[in-house]
């Protein structure tokens, strides 16, 4: 979820949330596999999986984060606060390129 959105959503919780409420600001589920592939294109290095036997080792403590299925929905957030994203999504923000400007190669 884009930054701003996230903004807009804080200050709605803030001001029209009922106390106690549980929001989800999911906008979209991304796979880590799509953000590694627009980052890998992006620095122009490969991108390879890891197998799963292999995942500890390669990512070390990161691996139970990345490895984890957590599927969530914001639906009930959107209805309650009448809140839409509106900015790029993860994958759309990172393929414009502009978190990559000045690397050095």
């Amino acid at each position: 979820m884009h930054r701003l959105d996230a903004a807009h959503l804080f200050r709605l919780a803030l001001e029209k949330a009922p106390a106690g409420s549980r929001l989800d600001a999911a906008a979209e589920g991304v796979p880590i596999r799509a953000i590694a592939a627009v980052i890998g294109r992006h620095l122009d290095v490969p991108v390879v999986s890891v197998p799963a036997a292999e995942a500890s080792e390669h990512f070390g403590f990161l691996a139970g984060f990345l490895a984890a299925d957590n599927p969530v929905s914001s639906t009930l957030t959107r209805e309650l606060l009448g809140w839409q994203p509106t900015y790029p999504g993860l994958l759309e923000d990172l393929g414009k390129g502009h978190y990559f400007h000045g690397r050095s190669a």
